[in-house]
């Protein structure tokens, strides 16, 4: 991607709060995965009062269910998954110090706030380009809830993953923004 803000993890809140709606970012290190049921017990975790398998500060999560891999590759097809579907739990774990989320289509008004509050990204990652994201992936380990298969929280070890700041730390939304100059008056 040229013109892109290269990103090293773990995700600082300087370097967060430095990313713009907008911006074409490519993101090195490592990332976690996880989708709707991970979140849920994530958050039933911490109601109950329990340290979560994970350290969640300045660490970005991946809305996505990989497919089996290939031989030889640590993955296979690794598109994101719809982000709505995780918002009744992330600002629990944005106040756990979650810095980064990627997926796609849009937040809800709950979880941009806790971006604001917390100096937090929402990254989109192009749906359809799963195979070609999966390239970027340079290993996955499961860490927590394997009973889930391809939904448990895992980290992935990604270089170069492509992504976009969809909404930025200060509530500046992207999908928004974007549509503004091909709008009709």
């Amino acid at each position: 991607m040229a013109d892109s803000i290269r990103v090293t993890t773990p995700l600082t809140a300087e370097v967060a709060r430095s990313l713009r709606a907008g911006d074409s970012v490519l993101i090195t290190g490592f990332i976690y995965s996880a989708r709707d049921a991970a979140h849920k017990r994530l958050v039933e975790a911490l109601d109950r009062g329990e340290k979560l398998p994970v350290d969640l500060t300045d660490q970005i999560i991946y809305y996505v269910g990989p497919s089996p891999a290939k031989p030889g590759q640590p993955v296979g097809s690794a598109g994101p998954t719809t982000s709505g579907r995780m918002d009744a739990y992330t600002p629990r774990l944005l106040d756990e110090g979650l810095r980064g989320m990627i997926g796609k289509g849009y937040r809800s008004q709950a979880v941009v706030e806790a971006m604001k509050k917390n100096g937090a990204v929402y990254f989109a990652a192009t749906g359809g380009a799963a195979a070609l994201i999966a390239e970027s992936v340079k290993r996955y380990e499961v860490v927590a809830y394997a009973d889930l298969g391809t939904e448990a929280l895992a980290r992935f070890t990604v270089e170069d993953f492509p992504a976009i700041v969809a909404i930025d730390s200060q509530g500046s939304n992207y999908y928004e923004e974007g549509q503004k100059p091909y709008r009709r008056l």
